[in-house]
């Protein structure tokens, strides 16, 4: 999720900062509470609560089942609505006439071109019975969690300052940008330089990479000089916004940088416990995106024939729930079947080569549909996060 609102929603006047004369009417996705909540502030009380109450995090048995539990209902339910959402209508999105050509040029590389290489990749080393391969997957997949926490920070603040009528100049975005990408490189090197050598990944064995010293120190001194930056211009907005600014997208910028990124590691269940909170958040656009969808007739996730499912709501409904099936189906019921009844070398993979596999190709192929799906002028985005919360919801 990344900078996918203010270019070509609103008029030049209103997205350059000045000072606000009189109160604006405050937008939420659904209200300042719920997204209060879901957007950062619930895993702020609850990290601070487990450091508080568990300071050495729990037994890894009760941590086995409290991941799995939420696993199920929320983290695998955020991957399959990034496919439901994606591949609707997927025909026109790539080849079609209504959408720019550099835009379906990236829904072709995201959703035919990117999956190949993928199972290209996963499927050649796994023939060729290379493990050290294969589990590069792993250290790109890494890599690139800390861009996609990052970006969907970023993304909540440009969405909920859209929401507020409080911008940010493009000077002031590009800053916020620089910042997450330093915070995603801080945590990156510092795992690496912490913990270098063989670390394993739901069995099988990868390697960190050992990076010298200097260059994570460097690295925590470019986030120091943009978290300055970023705190001056979160000033100045609120200086010249009347003492206002997009709370929630405040709250989810600064906690996925901070606490989710860079920190997470403090205490082994928060560690365990943020994928959640990043889902958490993410799905609250979902929510918001599929529900104006469904209430302006463009979102069908139900059969035409089932009557009873055809109203916002209802549609709504199937659409979560198609999800959380979709999603321990590719994560959980179809990798262990096969890892099952597939014979392959057990002593080099290890007992879950497929749970392995399918985790890293849902993961890695997720971060680039959302690179399409959030970016700046999709027209679906800026069509159906904006529209306002309940304008034809009670029709």
């Amino acid at each position: 999720m990344s900078d996918t609102t203010q270019a070509g929603l609103l008029s030049p006047d209103i997205a350059v900062p000045r000072r606000t004369t009189a109160p604006t009417r405050p937008g939420y996705l659904f209200g300042p509470i719920f997204d209060f909540l879901t957007l950062g502030g619930l895993s702020l009380i609850t990290c601070a609560a487990v450091a508080l109450i568990f300071p050495r995090g729990i037994p890894t048995v009760q941590q086995a089942v409290l991941v799995t539990t939420l696993m199920t209902i929320i983290n695998q339910p955020h991957f399959a609505h990034s496919y439901q959402m994606f591949y609707r209508n997927y025909r026109e999105k790539a080849f079609g006439a209504s959408y720019p050509p550099g835009l379906r040029r990236r829904y072709v590389v995201a959703g035919i071109i990117t999956p190949v290489i993928l199972v290209a990749f996963l499927a050649g080393a796994s023939l060729a019975g290379s493990a050290r391969v294969l589990a590069y997957a792993a250290n790109a997949m890494f890599f690139l969690v800390g861009w996609h926490y990052v970006k969907q920070g970023y993304g909540i603040l440009i969405v909920d300052s859209v929401q507020k009528r409080i911008m940010f100049s493009e000077q002031a975005k590009t800053i916020l940008r620089a910042n997450g990408y330093a915070s995603w490189m801080v945590a990156w090197l510092a795992v690496n330089h912490a913990f270098s050598g063989r670390n394993d990944y739901i069995g099988l064995t990868y390697f960190s990479l050992p990076f010298p010293t200097w260059m994570y120190q460097g690295a925590i001194a470019v986030l120091i000089v943009t978290s300055v930056a970023t705190a001056a211009i979160l000033f100045q907005r609120w200086r010249y916004a009347l003492h206002s600014l997009p709370w929630n997208g405040v709250v989810a910028y600064v906690t996925t940088l901070y606490l989710w990124v860079i920190f997470v590691r403090f205490n082994p269940l928060v560690l365990a416990v943020v994928p959640t909170f990043h889902s958490l958040q993410y799905l609250a656009v979902v929510w918001r995106y599929q529900l104006n969808a469904g209430a302006q007739g463009a979102a069908p996730s139900t059969p035409s024939d089932i009557r009873f499912l055809q109203t916002p709501w209802s549609s709504f409904a199937f659409f979560v729930a198609l999800g959380v099936l979709l999603g321990f189906l590719g994560f959980y019921g179809i990798p262990r079947s096969i890892d099952a009844i597939l014979p392959y070398n057990h002593h080099v993979f290890g007992p879950s080569l497929f749970v392995f596999s399918f985790y890293i190709f849902i993961n890695i192929h997720h971060y680039f549909l959302d690179n399409v799906m959030w970016r700046r002028g999709n027209p679906d985005v800026q069509q159906y996060i904006f529209a306002r919360s309940g304008q034809k919801l009670r029709q």
